[in-house]
């Protein structure tokens, strides 16, 4: 089971509400067990973190990365998230916003070449 933060409900909530433009696009994409019928929750609280898209299922998470992640202090943070994340059995797929605007069917590929390999 992984660790819940209830304090960051709220935090959760509101990060739905106010998604990111590319967030927006790739939930429109992975929602509604679209993908191999794998099930997408978005900003979800796992322990002391709130990310992006998770599916328990694939034991994945989805995090899309602004400008803001390749500053250095960023990219620190995002680290210790990632090593986190990965301590807990999960595994962390990363794709900055040019990727989503300019790139989804490769984005979409990779998304579905991880969860083709949790049927095998």
């Amino acid at each position: 089971m992984l660790p819940y933060n209830k304090k960051l409900r709220f935090l959760a909530n509101g990060l739905r509400k106010n998604m990111s433009e590319t967030e927006v696009l790739l939930w429109g994409k992975v929602r509604k067990k679209q993908i191999l019928g794998f099930q997408f929750y978005r900003q979800r609280p796992i322990g002391p973190y709130v990310v992006d898209f998770y599916c328990p299922k694939a034991k994945l998470v989805i995090e899309v990365d602004g400008s803001h992640h390749f500053e250095e202090i960023q990219e620190a943070k995002d680290q210790r998230r990632e090593k986190f994340l990965k301590d807990k059995g999960l595994k962390v797929l990363r794709f900055n916003t040019l990727d989503i605007f300019q790139n989804m069917d490769g984005v979409l590929d990779t998304i579905f070449d991880f969860l083709d390999k949790e049927i095998e």
